[in-house]
This record gives structure tokens, sequence and C-alpha cells, in this order.
């Protein structure tokens, strides 16, 4: 009691809240750093001789990581560094490099007959790599003997498929320790079968936990001066029978051990600098997420993060492990702490799953009838099929739920069998599989405030398939057809993370108008990211003969580049696939040509998820029926459509008009000068003592006029202009209502512009 009141005294708490007996000396728990000087102060000890028995750390390695070349040079290097700076630590090790697969390619070859011999000799090869004096002659053997087997069977068990894998893992264990002892260490491999015991579920075992503890704990205590090299994802049923712990299973395996040795911590070494906010495959702007807590991470795990597994997580937290994920090749990166608590708030991260499929059974004869969702999951759950998305229309008339694309089949099977009288009597219509799905998950995230980002997506033309959230509020599944995915994570990603929106541009016409905006909009990029939080990116630029095509934009070179390495002969397909092929989102096509016949791109790449922004003044002056089914393609699309320069060079005209007659005004009359041209050139040739030729050429060469100026001084030009005006007040005029007095005389009015 007095030590308690000294303790409280000095502002220590007791975390465990706990006092023992200990040898029948009173002995008490408290934060190590403050032991010092509570023994000074409160007992008076003249120095305190304090002895810190360090906790072991579990450093796991992937097979990336330990593949041959730098990878298992890196680990070696990591290794060393650890034992010199004095840390304790055991090693758990997965297969290396692709070496699973290898085995599964070859087990596959020998069971269909195929010749895998010539595979199986290269497997051997790649093990012996880093060193091939090694002796594997055991392994090698058992594999030879299992693979003809196989191969005259033509068969294999999950049993027997389990016993070739785990070969991989002891191969990459021995040749681990091996190579550690050549650099001085006391390294010894430990085969895990001996350890972990679990149950006779072979591929996907169940560890038997008081059993496996025992063993582990025994082990490490008597072996305790090495370092042990143990074998992750293999272990061994209670007849001795090699099992493995199925997918994750090497992180399994270490967080497993890490929980019976109660370790400081698990490091999870592999070739990424940990999770982040986003796949970085997929988005370039993904960001690195520095802590998270082991709640969050589950949900990450769930929801499809890869490098996590549900099952690895919970054995950390029944002890409070805190797991770290780490880079093999970039060791000044921290990686991604995952504890109990965690400083960060807010949404973590965009996942994808990939290959889903909805399953959706109908059935007016449903509607009412009790247990009905009862016996669709009980069939389901009858044939191993686990269901990720549940969507449920009135009452039990429809249900739809979202599986495996392996399981689809599988899954319609056993629904057509529980359901077969309901078939008979009509109760139940059809069961339909759709394939070809993904599921893009936002972690964190509430429907509050989702609605930026599901806008974007309807912008983008990506419109999901089901759209979930959880019970819980914070986590929102899009189910979605995989050719959407890429660019879905993309606009989501942007929106609810704050990165600058990317705006992918394609420009047409490369003239005085297309240039000069491209070079602009070069110079702008960076002050327009810092202002508005848009990033422009042209990756189109194109004249009638070529088309230069920049998957990340071009540069102030574009024009020389066009010339150069511009593709001839492309049609507006090319550039409609390659936005496609890297699902670009938010897309523009800028049309500053003046050409007629390019109109006719307008609603394909409408169709195709281009808004439209044009100076061409000819799309809206065509027939009233082409004008119509322009705009009804913008709407069906939800797509816009800009042309404010096609009258008072960019002035707000069109959209005053515009808003004053959508209010309900009545224009009758609009009254102006709209031509800048014919301004310019008479206003000029009434006080210059200069042919008109010469002024015209002036005027065409300093941009002021249509790039044939036959457009002006023939009087079209301003009647486009009129009949652009007269459409926005939804008059259906056709240009040939315009009555237009041509200032060029007939002989010139045919031929070349250059004649």
């Amino acid at each position: 009691k007095e030590t308690q009141k000294q303790l409280n005294k000095a502002g220590i708490e007791n975390p465990y809240n706990e006092i023992k007996a200990i040898h029948g000396h009173d002995a008490f728990i408290i934060e190590y750093d403050q032991l010092s000087e509570f023994l000074s102060d409160v007992f008076k000890f003249p120095k305190a001789k304090l002895s810190k028995q360090k906790k072991i750390k579990i450093v796991k390695f992937g097979g990336t990581s330990l593949a041959n070349g730098k990878g298992i040079e890196k680990v070696i290097q990591v290794i060393s560094s650890k034992i010199k700076d004095g840390e304790n630590i055991a090693i758990v090790a997965s297969a290396r490099g692709n070496s699973t697969d290898a085995l599964l390619e070859i087990l596959e070859d020998a069971k269909s007959g195929n010749g895998y011999k010539e595979k199986f000799e290269e497997f051997k090869k790649y093990q012996l790599a880093p060193d091939k004096s090694f002796d594997f002659s055991h392994e090698f053997s058992l594999l030879e003997k299992v693979f003809e087997g196989v191969h005259l069977l033509g068969d294999y068990s999950t049993k027997i498929k389990d016993r070739v894998l785990a070969q991989g893992e002891i191969m990459s264990v021995k040749m681990l320790a091996n190579l550690l002892q050549k650099e001085g260490l006391n390294a010894n491999y430990v085969d895990s079968r001996d350890l972990i015991k679990t149950d006779d579920t072979f591929g996907e075992a169940i560890p038997i936990q008081e059993l496996s503890k025992e063993n582990v704990i025994r082990y490490f205590k008597k072996e305790k001066d090495k370092i042990h090299v143990v074998a992750g994802f293999i272990a061994s049923n209670l007849e001795g029978e090699t099992t493995t712990l199925g997918r994750n299973g090497s992180n399994y395996s270490a967080s497993l051990i890490a929980n019976y040795l109660d370790a400081e911590e698990l490091e999870n070494y592999t070739h990424v600098d940990g999770i982040f906010t986003a796949n970085p495959d997929l988005v370039s702007d993904a960001k690195k997420i520095e802590e998270l807590t082991f709640q969050e991470a589950n949900e990450l795990a769930n929801f499809g993060a890869n490098i996590l597994h549900a099952k690895t997580i919970i054995p950390l937290v029944e002890k409070n492990i805190p797991l770290r994920l780490l880079n093999t090749f970039d060791t000044d990166n921290k990686g991604t702490l995952i504890k109990a608590a965690s400083k960060n708030k807010g949404i973590r991260s965009v996942t994808v799953q990939e290959n889903v499929s909805l399953i959706s059974l109908a059935g007016r004869g449903l509607l009412g009838k009790a247990g009905v969702d009862a016996r669709i999951f009980s069939a389901l759950a009858n044939n191993d099929i686990s269901v990720s998305i549940i969507s449920q229309g009135s009452s039990e008339r429809g249900i739809g739920f979202v599986v495996n694309s392996t399981d689809a089949k599988k899954a319609k099977l056993a629904l057509e069998k529980e359901f077969s009288k309901e078939f008979e009597t009509h109760d139940v219509n059809n069961i339909q599989v759709k394939n070809d799905l993904g599921i893009v998950s936002v972690i964190g995230q509430s429907l509050d405030n989702f609605n930026f980002a599901y806008n974007a997506l309807m912008k983008n033309g990506v419109s999901p398939v089901l759209i979930n959230n959880t019970v819980t509020g914070d986590n929102i599944s899009l189910v979605l057809k995989n050719k959407d995915i890429n660019k879905a994570i993309n606009v989501i990603h942007g929106h609810i993370f704050g990165v600058s929106t990317k705006i992918n541009i394609a420009i047409f016409g490369k003239g005085l108008v297309g240039g000069t905006m491209i070079d602009q909009i070069l110079k702008s990029t960076d002050d327009i990211e810092k202002r508005k939080n848009f990033k422009l990116n042209i990756f189109a630029v194109a004249n009638s003969k070529k088309v230069l095509l920049q998957k990340d934009g071009i540069d102030e070179n574009w024009a020389e580049e066009l010339e150069e390495s511009g593709s001839d002969h492309y049609t507006i397909n090319d550039i409609i696939q390659f936005a496609k092929a890297n699902h670009f989102e938010n897309l523009i096509a800028v049309d500053n040509t003046a050409n007629d016949s390019f109109i006719q791109n307008y609603i394909p790449l409408v169709e195709n998820g281009f808004d439209l922004v044009s100076s061409n003044k000819i799309a809206n002056t065509r027939s009233f029926k082409f004008y119509n089914e322009l705009r009804d393609a913008l709407s069906k699309n939800n797509k816009n459509y800009l042309y404010e320069t096609n009258v008072g060079a960019g002035l707000p005209l069109i959209d005053t008009i515009r808003l004053l007659h959508n209010s309900g005004e009545n224009i009758t009359r609009i009254k102006g000068v709209f031509s800048g041209s014919l301004s310019y050139l008479f206003n000029n040739f009434s006080v210059e003592d200069k042919p008109f030729a010469a002024i015209l050429n002036e005027a065409v060469q300093q941009g002021f006029t249509e790039p044939d100026p036959r457009e002006d001084l023939s009087g079209n030009d301003v009647g486009r202009k009129l009949l652009i005006l007269a459409r926005e007040l939804d008059l259906k005029n056709e240009f040939e209502d315009i009555k237009i007095h041509n200032l060029i005389p007939e002989h010139l009015r045919e031929g070349s512009k250059e004649e």
C-alpha cells in the first residue's frame, strides 16, 4: 500500500493495475523509463541497476523481397543491420519470388498430361541460384515423386497440393538461413510444421491455438540464442500431415508467432512503401497512409486491400502488437504503422475488388413469403460460397448479391436446385448472373457528403450497377462494370482526398487560334492548379493530317513533336480509344478548326464521354435537325457544349441572352456590330492609303479574320452569328432563311483561298 501511495505521488500510473508477490517480494509494473527515477526518489537508491529484457520483434519477408538478385541481397542487408543494432528478432519467410505459382503450374501440367519436366528443371535452377552448392536433394526428390504420381493418376487432392506448396517455403527458409550463416550470423531454419498445429482442412487449415502456442513458446525458450528463420504459410495436423493456412498464410503465420511470443512489433517487409489511399498502380496521385488503427486496417482488408487480410490482424489485436508495413527496397521509408489508436482521423482509402459477379433472383410468388432469404443463403453456405454485398427489392420479391466470379456458376446451380419447385409454379421467374464486375469501396466515407464524388462519376459516364452503404455508415461500396473501374477510382479518389481534379483535353486545330490556346494553357497550368485545384492535361493535339497523343500531356515542344512523331491518317476513334485505354476522366474536346467536315465528330465524342468547347460556328448553324440531334446527345450523356466565342469574341453575350430568355424575358430585337473583322478592315481602309488587298492580308496574318477571309466578306460569318443567337431564343430557322448581301464579286467566290 505504501508503494502504491509513493507511485501515485510520483505521478506514475500502474498501466496493468497489477501487484504480485514474486518469490516473496512485492512487484509492480510501471513504464520502464520512469523506473530509475522512481527507485532513486522513493527508495533512495544511490544508483539504479536495471536490466531490461528486450522483447522479440517478428520480421516477415514476402516472396518479392526474397526473389533472386536484388531482393534476397536486400533482405540479408536488412537482417544484418538489425542484428548489428542489437535488435532481438525472429524471421518469418514466404516462398521466394514466384515459387508458389511455379509449383502450382507444374502440378497442373502434371495433372493434365502436359510436359512438366522442363518447368521443374527451371524451378530447381531458380531455387539454387543464390548458392549452387546448397543441398536441396530431399525437397527435389519429394517433388519429383509427387509430380510423377500426379502425372500417372491425372489428378491430385488438396492434401497433395499442400504438400507440394510447402516445399517452396521450406527451401526459402533453408536458403535464407544458409546465406545468413555465410554472413557470420547464428541463423537457424525452423520448419513451422513442428510448431503450428491445425485441423484437417487442407488448403485453409485452422490453427489449434493452445497447442501451437505451447509449441512456439517451448521452442523459442529452448533455442533462445539463435536467429530463427521460420517458414510461413505451412503447418501440420495432429497426424503430422502438411497443411497450409490459405490466402495470406505467411502473414498469418507471422501474426500468430508474434501473438504467442508477446512480440514488441511485427514488421512486414514487401515491395511497396505501405498502405496507400488507393492502389498506386491505378491512381498516380495516391498518398501513403502513415498510421491506421487495427479497426481501419481490418476494414481495408475486408474490402480488398491485398496487402492485408482480416485473419492477420486478429492475433495482433488480441495482444495489442503493432504492425508496421515496410519496403525491403527502401529502408529509409518508415512505412505504415497499424496500432490500437491513431492520431489521424477521416477517410482512409479507396479499394478495388476485381472479378466479382452479381446474382439476382426475382419472383412475384416470393412476395411476403417467410424464410426465402434463409433458403438462399443456406444453399450458398452449403456450397461454400461467400457473399460480399446484398441488395433487396420490395420485401422478398427480388434479391441480388455479389460473389466471386469463380463461384458464380456454382451459386446459380445451387439456387436453381433449391428453388426448383418455385420455378415449376412460376413463383420464381429467373436467376440472372451478371459478370465482368468489380467493387470500388470507399473506407471511412459516409453518404452525407458523397454526392460530389457520385455526381462526378455520373458526369464521367460511370453508372454503378449497385451501391451499398454499411450498417455503420462509414463505408460505401459501388459495384461497377470492369471497364469503368480505373476511371471510377481516379474520379472518387480525386474528390474525397482533395487531389487536383484532372481535366484531360484533346485540341483539334493548331493554327493561330489553336496554337495560341495550347501555349496559353501550358503557361497557365501551374497557376490554375494552385488557384482552382484543376490540373489541365492536353493529351492530344491534332490537325487535319496528324495527331500527337501523350498520356502524361504535351509540353512546350508540342509543335515540333507533332511534325516529327505525330501519327498520320488518324480517325476520331483513335483518340477516343486512347482516352479509354488510359481511363481518362473529365474529357474535353476543343474544336479550334473552321472545318465543316469535323462537325460530324461531335456526337461520337459526346457519346464517348467528352464535353465540347468550340470556336467553330458551323455546328450551331448546320441544319436544325443536326442542331437538335447534338443537343439530344448532350442531354442523354449529361455533357456540356460551350461556344461563347461563336458570337462577340468571347464576351458573355450568348450566356446573357440565354439567361434572359430562360428567365422569361421577351427579347424582340438584338442590335450590334457583329463583325470585328469587317470593322477592322473598313475602318483601316477608310483612313489608310493602302490597297484593300494589303489591309486584308494584314488582318489575316494577325488572326483578325476567319481562316478564309471570304467567310467574313461574304456576310456568312455575321449570318452564322445571327442564326446562333436566333436559335438561343428557340427560333427554328435555317441558314437559308437569312438574307445576305455578299460583298465579294461573283468571280472571286469560288476557288481556293490562296487564289
